[in-house]
């Protein structure tokens, strides 16, 4: 009776596979967001330059087969195709934390999942309370706000948290993968304008196949990455966004070790295609996603656009008050508390941070509107995330140095003894 009694910390340790992924998160991640950066500084460079008319004729340049509905704009290339490597190393990271990760346990995932919960439906809620009475409101856009870029977040933690607890950090890294599944739900199910069950039925024959070959650890290139690539195509043809292809593959990749395997197949893979994703793919997405022109007369009109104030107040707003309100809802209504040593102004650091939307609110913002709005919700997605990774970054270098001294006082007192 005294067992089941027992509180359970609302921020544990992970498991040794989770620990191993969040080393690896903390070292590479913080290129990554390094890298995504300078791809967003870089479009809105070029967007902006005298040279603005060459980016807008590189970004709408249609290549591809006609014949096949391929011919797509460089930027829809970006958008569709390159970032589908984004969205199957979610998949992979997915994968993982359900079966050997946090996520496989119910009692340490409901904390994360709750949180996650709560920072979506906060910025909606904001984002449509501006627009819902507002004579020039959308409500197209509602989902843009909910969305937190797992690279960047943990990219800015990695810098300034390095004196903060594991626990807060496995609870950011857990957060920001559950907030990819919902955002990949909320993509399949809201932005799927028509659909068409043939090309949707072969897309899914594809990833059967490909799983039931790794499952057989069949690897061979030549077969994989047709078969993936024949499946994203068919996805596209059928309606739902091609990237849900990526996280259809990441999710069929095995994730227990058979005999004489060394680590799980899904741990080998994240481990390999991560740089790629972080290097290539989400870099050269921003290029193209981030060149917003910014002048007085788009910046006026961002500031009147409650669209675009739907969508910062969500991020910068929204996000930390969702987070911190569902976990603070656990923490009363059931046995869960928080971890020993961490405060509340830690858990309301970590859900300024998640107002860092970015990647796939770019993606969200372009899905929700066709042609027009679109730079002022990419202009207010752009300063919504800069001003949560300002705001998170100082809470948070400010909460490490706490623990520092504390740190630091208490190896002190141990000399003293």
């Amino acid at each position: 009776m005294t067992a089941r009694r027992r509180r359970t910390a609302l921020f544990s340790r992970l498991t040794a596979s989770s620990e191993r992924s969040l080393a690896d998160w903390l070292r590479t991640e913080r290129m990554g967001g390094v890298l995504l950066l300078l791809g967003a500084v870089a479009g809105l460079a070029w967007a902006n330059s005298p040279w603005a008319e060459s980016y807008h004729t590189v970004r709408d340049l249609h290549v591809g087969p006609g014949s096949l509905h391929l011919s797509l704009s460089i930027g829809d290339w970006a958008k569709d195709g390159l970032l589908a490597v984004f969205f199957f190393v979610v998949g992979l990271e997915l994968k993982r934390e359900l079966v050997a990760g946090q996520l496989r346990r119910p009692a340490t995932a409901i904390v994360p999942t709750v949180a996650a919960v709560g920072g979506m439906v906060a910025p909606a809620l904001i984002y449509v309370a501006f627009n819902a009475t507002h004579e020039n409101g959308s409500l197209a856009g509602w989902a843009v706000p909910t969305a937190t870029d797992i690279a960047f977040a943990l990219a800015v933690l990695g810098v300034v948290g390095r004196s903060l607890p594991t626990a807060l950090r496995a609870f950011l890294l857990t957060l920001a993968v559950v907030d990819d599944l919902l955002a990949i739900i909320v993509i399949a199910l809201f932005y799927t304008a028509s659909l068409h069950l043939l090309p949707l039925l072969g897309a899914a024959a594809c990833v059967a196949v490909f799983g039931y070959l790794l499952h057989k650890r069949i690897t061979t290139p030549w077969l994989l990455v047709p078969l993936a690539l024949v499946a994203w195509a068919l996805l596209h043809a059928s309606g739902v966004h091609a990237t849900i292809a990526g996280v259809a593959l990441g999710m069929v990749v095995p994730a227990v070790a058979k005999p004489g395997e060394r680590r799980p197949m899904v741990e080998r893979w994240e481990h390999s295609w991560r740089p790629v994703s972080a290097a290539v793919a989400v870099p050269i997405f921003a290029l193209f996603a981030a060149g917003v022109t910014v002048n007085t007369a788009v910046f006026s009109d961002a500031l009147h656009d409650p669209v675009a104030q739907g969508v910062t107040l969500g991020l910068v707003l929204g996000k930390p008050l969702g987070i911190v309100a569902a976990t603070f809802v656990v923490a009363t209504f059931t046995r869960a508390s928080l971890d020993r040593g961490l405060t509340w102004w830690d858990v309301l650091g970590v859900g300024v941070l998640g107002g860092i939307g970015f990647t796939v609110s770019l993606l969200v913002g372009d899905l929700s509107f066709a042609g027009e709005r679109q730079e002022e919700v990419k202009l207010a997605v752009l300063c919504g995330s800069l001003i949560a990774a300002i705001a998170g970054a100082a809470m948070l270098y400010v909460r490490g140095r706490t623990y520092r001294r504390r740190a630091l006082a208490a190896a002190a007192a141990a000399s003293d003894d």
